[in-house]
């Protein structure tokens, strides 16, 4: 009897990576002469991010930190999932971005398809927020994976492959 191969597809970060770059932009805010007194506040939960501040100028030059604190840190932009800028109180602005974890049952069932079209062989199933891929050769295991690295500059969202067995 043929044994199956298979891995995992998934889409997550480094929680602990992400804080650690929040914290240096902080410092970083808090010591830049142009942003020292605007009264930014990043903050971190389960599932956004929110920067509060005073002009929509210094939000951009905020981001813009965060954003350069991520990437020396390998984290993905695309992780991150930016609402419009919106008017709070006191004549401040705020702005959201919604934290993107796991892959949602629609871009599963698309790179399902993808993968399908592609690979005839190869079994796609999709298993909460994480894609399996099925096959009896690992040398299409591994073409898979190469696609899908191929593929990854048109997806909304940061992959990892995982569980190669």
């Amino acid at each position: 009897m043929a044994s199956e191969n298979s891995f995992d597809i998934v889409s997550d970060f480094d929680r602990q990576e992400l804080i650690n770059a929040l914290d240096q932009a902080r410092r970083d805010v808090g010591t830049r002469y142009d942003l020292k007194d605007t009264g930014t506040v990043i903050d971190l939960t389960q599932t956004e991010l929110s920067i509060t501040t005073d002009t929509e100028m210094s939000l951009r030059s905020v981001r813009d930190i965060i954003e350069t604190k991520m990437l020396r840190r390998n984290l993905s932009l695309k992780i991150l999932d930016f609402g419009t800028a919106e008017d709070v109180s006191g004549g401040r602005v705020k702005q959201t971005a919604t934290l993107r974890k796991g892959i949602d049952t629609e871009l599963a069932k698309k790179l399902q398809k993808l993968i399908r079209d592609q690979f005839p062989k190869v079994q796609g199933r999709i298993q909460g927020d994480t894609l399996r891929i099925v096959s009896k050769s690992r040398d299409e295991l591994q073409a898979v994976i190469q696609f899908m690295r191929e593929q990854e500059g048109d997806l909304p969202m940061p992959l990892q492959y995982t569980n190669y067995r």
